[in-house]
Parts: C-alpha cells; sequence; structure tokens
C-alpha cells in the first residue's frame, strides 16, 4: 500500500468497546472510519449516525464484500474471534481482531495460517503493548535498569455483579475472568519474562460456568509471577516489576497507565507519559505503519508472541477446568 494514504477502517461488533475503539480512530491521522457491521440494522445505523459514518450492514459478510474497507477491527464475543477473522481474511481485508485472539491454540494458528496465506495484516489487538508507559518500562527492564528481574505482581479485577445476562457471564461467548480480564497480566509476565516453565492456577467459579475469579503463579528458573483476574469486585490494578537492582510500579490502571515509577537506591522517580486519548491510537498507529509497510504482522506484538500468549492462556484454563462449548 502507498504510504500515507489514508487506511479505510470497517468495526464489527458494536458494543462498547467498538464506541471507544470509533472515538479514538478520529484523533489518528490517516484513519477513516467508513462502515460499520452489526447483525442488528438498527445497531449498525445507530453507530453509523453516531460517528457521521455512511454504511451500516446488518451483517458481517456484508461488510467483508465492501471494497472500500481496507482493516477490519473485530470487537464481537471472544467465540467469534476466530470464525471471523478467518472470514475477513479470506476476503481480503486486513484484521484487526479484539483479544485474545481466540477461545483456544488451534483457533489461533489458523488465523495465523490465513494471515500468511492472503498476505494480509493481522494482529492480536494487545493495546497496551503500545501505550507509552509500558514501551517506556519494557525499555528500562530490558537496558538493566531494575538488574534482573526476580517477581512480578499484576491484578485486574472489577465488579460486574448484576449483569449476569451480559457477556463476561454467559460461557457460550468465552466469558469468565481469564479470558476477558485475565490475559492482561499473563500477557505482562510473558512480555517481559517469556514462556514460564510451570504454571500453577486455582479458580473460583460462577453459577454460570464461567470462572468468577482465578490466581495463578508463573515459575521461571530465576522468578516468579503472581497474577490475578475477577469479575465480581475491584482491585488496585496496579503492577510491580521487582528486580535485584530495584523495581518499577505501573501505575493505576496499570494496563492503561499514563505514568510509571522507578525505585532504585531509596529513591522514587515518577515518569508520567500522558496518552493520546485512551491508548488504543497508539496500536492503530502500528496497524497503518505495519500495512503500509506491507508487513503482515507488527515485530512488538508478533503473530508468536499471540500464539505463545494463548498457549500459556490454554495451559491455565486446563488446570483451573475450564472448557468452552464448542
Amino acid at each position: 500500500m502507498q504510504k500515507n494514504k489514508t487506511i479505510k477502517w470497517g468495526i464489527i461488533g458494536l458494543g462498547n468497546i467498538a464506541h471507544k475503539f470509533a472515538n479514538e480512530l478520529q484523533l489518528v491521522n490517516g484513519a477513516e472510519l467508513v462502515a460499520f457491521a452489526s447483525r442488528s440494522k438498527e445497531n449498525a445505523e445507530t453507530f453509523a449516525n453516531m460517528y457521521h459514518c455512511a454504511k451500516a450492514y446488518d451483517s458481517y459478510e456484508a461488510i467483508m464484500k465492501d471494497d472500500t474497507v481496507d482493516i477490519l477491527y473485530i470487537a464481537t464475543p471472544h467465540n467469534s474471534h476466530a470464525e471471523l477473522s478467518l472470514l475477513a481474511l479470506e476476503n481480503n481485508k486486513h484484521v484487526l481482531c479484539e483479544k485474545p485472539i481466540a477461545l483456544n491454540y488451534p483457533d489461533a494458528e489458523k488465523m495465523i495460517a490465513a494471515s500468511k496465506k492472503h498476505n494480509k495484516f493481522f494482529m492480536e489487538a494487545f493495546w497496551t503493548r503500545f501505550n507509552p508507559s509500558f514501551k517506556a518500562t519494557f525499555e528500562n527492564v530490558k537496558k538493566g535498569e531494575i538488574g534482573q528481574i526476580h517477581y512480578i505482581n499484576a491484578d485486574f479485577a472489577f465488579s460486574a455483579k448484576g449483569k449476569n445476562r451480559n457477556r463476561l457471564f454467559d460461557l457460550k461467548l468465552g466469558g469468565g475472568s481469564l479470558m476477558d480480564i485475565g490475559v492482561y497480566p499473563l500477557f505482562l509476565a510473558y512480555t517481559l519474562l517469556g514462556i514460564p516453565e510451570k504454571i500453577h492456577a486455582q479458580s473460583i467459579f460462577h453459577p454460570s460456568g464461567v470462572d468468577a475469579q482465578t490466581a495463578m503463579i508463573l515459575q521461571y528458573s530465576d522468578a516468579q509471577a503472581i497474577l490475578y483476574s475477577g469479575i465480581c469486585h475491584t482491585s488496585n490494578m496496579k503492577a510491580t516489576i521487582s528486580g535485584s537492582e530495584g523495581r518499577i510500579n505501573i501505575d493505576t490502571i496499570w494496563h492503561m497507565a499514563e505514568s510509571y515509577t522507578v525505585v532504585k537506591n531509596n529513591t522514587e522517580t515518577k515518569y508520567s507519559l500522558p496518552t493520546n486519548g485512551m491508548g488504543y491510537t497508539y496500536e492503530i498507529e502500528e496497524c497503518h505503519q505495519c500495512i503500509q509497510n506491507n508487513m503482515i504482522e507488527s515485530q512488538l506484538w508478533s503473530h508468536q508472541n499471540s500464539l505463545d500468549l494463548i498457549k500459556i492462556v490454554d495451559e491455565v484454563k486446563k488446570q483451573i477446568g475450564l472448557d468452552f462449548p464448542v
């Protein structure tokens, strides 16, 4: 694709996150929102009117046939990520798919293979990887600012009580804390320490069958990560990375933080890195850069990164006994 050319987006799956993403698209130079798709014509038209978008489709298949759409953002429930991503790639669309990439490793493999087969950009939407505070934290760790990492602690929990009919409590839709938000702490540990040698996980389950809360310990040769997710209560939502020479605290809410603190030699140094919008803008810009450079994957969050992470998630699922209906 020609560099600096406007990249035209379509959005599939019109829930709360689609609203956020549509707003963020308007903050990115070279991005144009041209189409929405929902199984409800009324919902699609409501979004289109709200964001001054000309096209509203009442089927996902229809938007994929629209030749004006360069890339599709897939924001549907987790159980349809694989199916819709494959269909989009087969229709020669680039794809940004919400996390988790899929409900299991085999489906993720198929999605990556389709990206390669059709030579189309595909990325799992782990927007935290492109957050300025996280990128700075990662670089500080990489250059040895806090020495060798020995311990990571990260939690992510919020209360969704009273919303038992929504997707978070629906096993068929891939609900529960692990798939929706537990992937964030796992992402942090994986990005900084890689694939663990051992995983220990336990959960408490909701009557609907989804995990209401999950605790995980990732064991490495010289480090441990203690991670947690929950959807029936709140938590501090902070992250700490402790090394032999100091530690880094990523402030609340850590996966979208605008600041972090380095604690070293009894001195605390706080760094502020305000985001443009909520922070989705950075993953959008990454998509643009990759597409304009004819790349089918990001170097910051690659196909292999997504495969590694879903393999870790699969092991956690196995240990806690979480099984999604096919």
